[in-house]
């Protein structure tokens, strides 16, 4: 099936973008503003109308002036909180729509994670993850809990190797099987937002923050694998070196430290 795009022009330049790559649409007064999932923000004069008519039945109007993706909405409480951390405020006479399309978009995701093919006992996901356990690089595979409202609440640990169990200060035998939660009461939920992206919506994302759970600064790639699983790479900031010898590495470091803080 070929991916839907929408195309507009923003500061002379012609952008052809995947609607699943759209969080949403900020119109002030005359001008929309287009909110990436790679953090980019374009400004255009396409109208709202317009917007509404090309992006589908996917994207939910929150306000007078707002489209948001039905993927994109984390939780719906005072604000909306956004997959990437934003948030937003909403019409009240808006907000059973926002929910019911909101549910709708994440029980049919996770709906198909049925019958999946998935393994089911720990070693066959040991026998499929062998080649990471001797590696010096804490890796685990988890599964993602959803609630009942489709929220994502916790994960389950179904692989890991001693790199993992070192970092985490924990056995094995202890991680494999439980729950994040079950293990560590003090469980910041922050990153569930980021684990539920990679689950349900396919992405590789990096994560870098303090984990008061271990008392650890830490850099994580997480990306998807089994259907509702994601894959998890966790360094320690403070065991992690860094090693570049020429311009040429200087500017792939400041590249990537801008595009980190955008």
């Amino acid at each position: 099936m070929e991916e839907k795009t929408i195309t507009f022009i923003s500061d002379r330049k012609t952008y052809t973008i995947p609607v699943t790559n759209i969080l949403y649409v900020m119109m002030k007064k005359q001008d929309a503003y287009v909110h990436v999932s790679d953090g980019s923000i374009l400004k255009t004069r396409m109208t709202f109308a317009e917007f509404q008519k090309e992006l589908g039945e996917d994207f939910i109007r929150i306000h007078r002036g707002c489209l948001v993706s039905a993927k994109a909405i984390h939780s719906v409480k005072e604000l909306l909180t956004l997959s990437n951390g934003d948030s937003l405020e909403y019409s009240a006479q808006h907000r059973e729509e926002i929910i019911e399309k909101f549910r709708k978009k994440q029980r049919s995701i996770i709906d198909s994670f049925a019958n999946n093919g998935n393994p089911v006992k720990n070693d066959e996901y040991h026998e499929h993850y062998k080649c990471f356990d001797d590696i010096p690089v804490a890796f685990t595979d988890i599964e993602m809990v959803f609630d009942e409202d489709s929220q994502a609440v916790d994960w389950i640990f179904r692989y890991g190797n001693e790199a993992l169990a070192r970092l985490e200060n924990c056995p094995l035998d202890k991680l494999i099987g439980s729950s994040f939660g079950s293990i560590f009461e003090n469980m910041d939920r922050k990153w569930l937002r980021s684990y539920e992206r990679a689950v349900l919506y396919g992405e590789t994302l990096e994560l870098i923050d303090y984990s008061p759970e271990i008392d650890k600064y830490l850099r994580i790639i997480c990306f998807p694998t089994f259907k509702g699983h994601c894959g998890c790479m966790l360094f320690d900031i403070c065991d992690t070196k860094m090693s570049f010898e020429n311009s040429a590495g200087d500017r792939a470091v400041l590249m990537y430290l801008r595009k980190m803080m955008n």
